[in-house]
């Protein structure tokens, strides 16, 4: 009797079933089914390098190196980094929507690709410093702010003028002449006027060269003495 309930109790517990029949194994257990399951999924894919932006409703799409350029920027936080410090919605494309102009985020994208500035002639640059400023692109504001800088020194100065000069020389004289010119002088047109002088056999020809450099020759405010060879061109230039 006891033999008969220990083998209806089945096998004790810990130890592995018995071969069904012909030896192949029986059945899995529900927890190894699970643990096979398990093991079988797919491993999570690499995030793409690629990224889709929505800016303004104008798409645009790089790659997260560039975006990641500037390591503090506005950009780089929201597509490179990992948690919720920029938490931002995305369209149904999957593209980051951002509310801001899409006019001015050209010269910003392409300022992460290669590091260069390059504004359009119909672009303002207080726009692209605006930007600059929002994306938090600290070396591309320096850039702008230069820039400006710059075009309201030159728009200060106002128009370039330019001083002229009439030099009187003869054929044998003019080539030296020429080529010895410096000091922002430079060649703008010259008149044969034929022959004054006869020497010997030979007639010299003589010609009016037109010179001339701009009129403004102050750099910050210092005024520079024009050099040893500018004085001699106004000189012969004076004498006509």
């Amino acid at each position: 009797m006891a033999e008969r309930a220990a083998a209806a109790e089945g096998p004790p517990r810990g130890r592995t079933p018995s071969p069904g029949p012909g030896g192949a194994p029986g059945p899995p257990s529900p927890r190894a089914s699970a643990a096979a399951a398990a093991g079988a999924a797919p491993a999570p894919a690499a995030a793409s390098k690629w990224v889709r932006l929505n800016v303004g409703g104008t798409y645009f799409v790089s790659t997260r190196q560039t975006l990641c350029r500037e390591p503090k920027s506005f950009l780089c936080r929201l597509c490179c980094q990992d948690g919720p410090e920029l938490g931002s919605d995305k369209d149904e494309t999957g593209a980051y929507l951002i509310d801001r102009d899409p006019t001015y985020f050209g010269p910003i994208l392409n300022y992460l690709r290669h590091g260069k500035l390059i504004i359009n002639k119909e672009l303002a640059e207080e726009g692209v410093l605006e930007e600059a400023e929002f994306y938090n692109i600290a070396s591309l504001v320096r850039l702008v702010k230069e820039r400006i800088r710059d075009n309201e020194n030159r728009t200060s100065q106002g128009p370039v003028k330019h001083v002229y000069r009439v030099l009187q020389c003869q054929e044998e004289e003019l080539t030296q002449m020429v080529s010895t010119m410096s000091d922002g002088w430079k060649f703008e047109q010259l008149i044969s006027i034929g022959s004054s002088y006869n020497y010997g056999n030979e007639d010299q020809a003589e010609f009016l060269c037109v010179v001339s450099r701009e009129l403004n020759n102050s750099t910050n405010g210092i005024v520079k003495e024009p050099s040893e060879k500018a004085k001699i061109l106004q000189e012969r230039g004076s004498r006509m």
